[in-house]
């Protein structure tokens, strides 16, 4: 049987309620994590928002930033772990955005 590259990955995605797998992060380093992805967005958000015609007192265009690439200073796996959580939701090319709710 041959593996056909153009076919999906059929393995079943990971739920919230799967314990985590082993050497999963601790609960502190994805606090940690999801406090420096939250900064990130809203500094993302506010230097969107200090543009011209973006303000306060214009018209009141709020911020199209919904989704931000991950920081560096933690691995993939803290990542990876906070999107089986449901606490964010991968949207590809490396960005990560808050689920709606």
């Amino acid at each position: 049987m041959s593996i056909d590259p153009s076919q999906p990955d059929k393995s079943p995605s990971p739920s919230k309620d799967d314990p985590p797998p082993a050497g999963a992060p601790s609960a502190e380093e994805l606090r940690r994590a999801m406090k420096a992805f939250k900064k990130r967005l809203k500094l993302a958000r506010l230097d969107d928002d200090s543009g011209l015609g973006h303000g306060p007192m214009s018209s009141g265009h709020r911020s199209g930033i919904v989704s931000v690439a991950a920081p560096t200073q933690y691995p993939q796996a803290v990542w990876d772990e906070l999107v089986r959580l449901g606490r964010l939701k991968y949207v590809g090319h490396g960005l990560y955005e808050r689920p709606e709710g």
